[in-house]
């Protein structure tokens, strides 16, 4: 059984209120997976985009894999990110609205070996929202410290 990898981009649910799932499939080289499966990326600054009807993943770091060779990839590039028809068309026609973008959440290998990347339809949060979010957060962890006493 191999480790699953599970890499996360934890300013966005902070930055983004989310609205819509997906679970897509990313297209890589022999090295960028290895270099995933060792746990070197970073989806952290990451966006996605739409080109020619195709979804890239844009901004996404994964080093280069200590042990390539002259066949080691780049460590930023843009990577193409594999749906169904249907979802691509959904999230383009879903993306082209005003102020809704698209963010990875989550990349992580399935049971398979195989990386996948979740992504999501997200609004922009305004700074009050964000307040709220660290008041909710804090008032949990109050309340958590109140029943871990009792």
């Amino acid at each position: 059984m191999q480790k699953t990898i599970n890499i996360l981009n934890k300013r966005a649910k902070f930055d983004y209120e989310i609205l819509d799932k997906y679970t897509a499939g990313i297209v890589l080289t022999g090295t960028e997976i290895k270099s995933i499966r060792l746990g070197k990326a970073s989806i952290a600054e990451s966006f996605c985009e739409f080109s020619n009807h195709e979804l890239f993943l844009i901004n996404a770091t994964i080093e280069e894999y200590l042990y390539g060779t002259h066949y080691n990839h780049k460590a930023k590039s843009e990577r193409k990110l594999l749906l169904n028809k249907k979802e691509l068309k959904k999230l383009e026609k879903d993306s082209d609205n005003k102020g809704l973008t698209i963010v990875p959440l989550r990349l992580f290998t399935n049971e398979k070996g195989l990386a996948k990347i979740e992504i999501a339809l997200c609004r922009g949060k305004k700074n009050y929202d964000k307040r709220e979010t660290l008041k909710e957060k804090d008032t949990q962890r109050d309340l958590d410290r109140v029943k871990k006493r009792f």
